[in-house]
């Protein structure tokens, strides 16, 4: 767990989303650029870039969990943040990014 701002967040691995995102029970919201997401992201994500990120742009997902995540944890962080500002309920990235996701041999639409 870290957090900037001296707010901690939560971290789950590769392995652990993979699961979630199986079993249906949670949402990627990747805040990489929108050139970014395009050049990869992990299946099912839906795209909300940081430079512009909202919590009220956040679709509602039925009681998934939402995951933020990006290239590589700094940027979910950041936006881990603006949901703690906000008092919004998102408080889990994944751990590592989108590098993490690739580097366990998870899948990345292309």
């Amino acid at each position: 767990m870290f957090g900037f701002g001296g707010k901690a967040h939560k971290e789950i691995t590769p392995s652990a989303l993979r699961g979630m995102l199986e079993s249906g029970s949670a949402l990627v919201v990747d805040v990489r650029e929108v050139n970014e997401f395009a050049a990869g992201h992990i299946e099912g994500a839906v795209n909300l870039p940081l430079s512009r990120f909202s919590t009220a742009d956040i679709p509602d997902v039925a009681g998934r969990t939402i995951i933020l995540q990006c290239a590589g944890g700094k940027r979910s962080g950041l936006a881990l943040d603006r949901c703690a500002a906000a008092k919004a309920a998102i408080d889990t990235h994944l751990a590592g990014g989108l590098a993490a996701w690739a580097a366990a041999g998870y899948p990345v639409v292309r």
